[in-house]
């Protein structure tokens, strides 16, 4: 039996906390392990309660969740934890730098129950997952201000299969998706992902999201 995911909460409001925390521990398979009311306690506690998984809200006093999402991200002791990003809105314009500063993924408060223990296990799976909605148009948008890629390579590195592959990365596919639309096997999708992010020098899927907008690989609106 694989061990339970252990999640860490990080929020500024007590009520939110409690409620997150009652859904997390009644799902099979997740524990809740600590919870923050700051993003300064939230990287303490992912050092100290060896948490798999944090689920970061922006908004937060003393460090924001994207300061905090940072340091986790640059500790090398921390290189297994995932952040999963809460948002208020889907237009949060924060988004992106949430991705950049090292999230897997982010997620609308006003989701359902069900939904954030999908993600969850999504992100702690080691697959990027964004919002639904106007994701797309958005991190299209604001990628077009935003500064150069972290990764150190670009599509054009790519063969036409990897760029097909990235092409469905960016809407938000995962490998079982990526396999169903591409004819593959999910082994297959999943090597091909890798590859990927071997090759563009990408620590996650997140990155390999803002490499396709960024690069135009990927347009709002356009066809996957």
């Amino acid at each position: 039996m694989s061990a339970d995911i252990r999640v860490l909460l990080a929020d500024d409001q007590t009520l939110v906390r409690a409620a997150f925390a009652m859904l997390v521990e009644s799902a099979p398979g997740m524990e809740v392990v600590g919870q923050a009311g700051t993003g300064r306690q939230a990287v303490e506690l992912a050092r100290t309660a060896r948490a798999d998984l944090v689920v970061m809200d922006i908004r937060m006093p003393d460090l924001d969740g994207i300061e905090a999402t940072r340091l986790i991200a640059a500790d090398e002791d921390l290189a297994g934890v995932k952040v999963l990003v809460l948002t208020t809105y889907d237009t949060d314009e924060h988004v992106v730098e949430a991705l950049r500063a090292g999230a897997s993924g982010f997620l609308v408060k006003d989701t359902r129950p069900a939904d954030l223990l999908d993600a969850i296990r999504t992100v702690a799976a080691g697959e990027a997952l964004l919002s639904p909605g106007p994701t797309a148009s958005l991190i299209a948008r604001l990628l077009r201000t935003a500064e150069a890629p972290a990764p150190t390579g670009g599509p054009e590195h790519l063969s036409e299969r990897e760029r097909g592959v990235l092409r469905l990365v960016a809407r938000g596919l995962n490998n079982t998706e990526i396999a169903e639309t591409l004819g593959l096997s999910p082994l297959t999708a999943k090597t091909h992902v890798s590859r990927i992010m071997g090759k563009l020098g990408a620590r996650d899927r997140a990155q390999l999201v803002i490499v396709a907008y960024e690069s135009g690989l990927v347009t709002p609106g356009g066809a996957a």
